[in-house]
């Protein structure tokens, strides 16, 4: 079995649990890839260094990601476009999609006798049409989030719905989450949590100059596009990685993936009672 191993290249302690795990892994006869950013940080024996994140997911059959959320997020682009699942060792500070704590990685034995389970987790397509009609395509784990610029300004955003416009807000912004996102920044603007293997799509206002505007939940199949009015420049941020710029004429569109995160299950443990304990 290949086993993709990812760890976080700015934290020296995920760069030392990477070795531990490459040792381990290779001590239970699995080839483990690594990026060869790292190579010259890891003193492992038996792996393979790759050129990048796309050779390292051609080649594998599953990743292991050793980080925060972010260095899942990151990955996890990846992995659904491969088509290949992945696990998160968690060394960030809530690390709610992570599968493993450091002291568990005795269990990543388990990718490599068959004892797991796959489950899939929905994404969102997310795509800025230009006056022009060219198109710039981005695929979201978490997030979606559209947002007024660096002046403290709220700006005017009209959403619609197959087509049809629902709803104008004036707000610091809208973010459209997917079910794992829901514990992300979503949260933190007064979204509910949602069990991360549902599928649909929550709309959540940030700063709404409004005293009625609240979180909606949309099924899977909702397509939304959605303009901002507001002359002021605007930004796309994608999983709060990706930044775009939009210009008044964008239009920005969200729906569900036909692409998802596949994610393997090492342990049996229950979704709401690791929220609760991390809040």
């Amino acid at each position: 079995m290949k086993i993709a191993l990812i760890p976080n290249s700015d934290k020296p302690k995920a760069i030392l649990c990477a070795q531990e795990i490459a040792a381990l892994l290779a001590k239970n006869n699995a080839e483990v890839l690594l990026p060869v950013t790292i190579k010259s940080s890891i003193t492992a024996e038996n792996v393979q260094f790759c050129s990048d994140l796309d050779e390292l997911f051609a080649l594998c059959d599953c990743a292991v990601t050793v980080g925060g959320d972010g260095t899942i997020i990151h990955s996890a682009r990846h992995a659904a476009l491969s088509k290949k699942p992945i696990i998160g060792v968690n060394l960030g500070t809530l690390g709610y999609v992570a599968e493993l704590e450091p002291s568990e990685i005795v269990l990543l034995t388990k990718l490599i006798t068959g004892d797991y389970v796959t489950r899939e987790r929905m994404l969102l397509d997310i795509s800025v049409v230009h006056k022009d009609g060219s198109t710039e395509s981005y695929l979201a784990v978490n997030d979606a989030v559209i947002s007024r610029g660096a002046l403290s300004c709220i700006i005017d955003l009209d959403v619609f719905v197959q087509d049809e416009k629902i709803c104008n807000y004036r707000a610091d912004g809208l973010l459209f989450s997917t079910p794992t996102g829901s514990t992300a920044y979503a949260l933190s603007a007064g979204g509910p949590v949602v069990d991360p293997y549902l599928s649909l799509i929550e709309l959540t206002p940030v700063c709404p100059h409004s005293l009625t505007a609240r979180t909606v939940i949309f099924s899977e199949d909702t397509v939304f596009s959605v303009v901002c009015n507001s002359p002021e420049t605007s930004y796309l941020t994608v999983d709060g990685q990706i930044s775009v710029p939009l210009a008044a004429t964008d239009v920005v569109k969200i729906s569900k993936s036909q692409h998802t995160l596949r994610m393997n299950i090492l342990k049996d443990k229950n979704f709401y009672k690791i929220a609760g304990e991390k809040l």
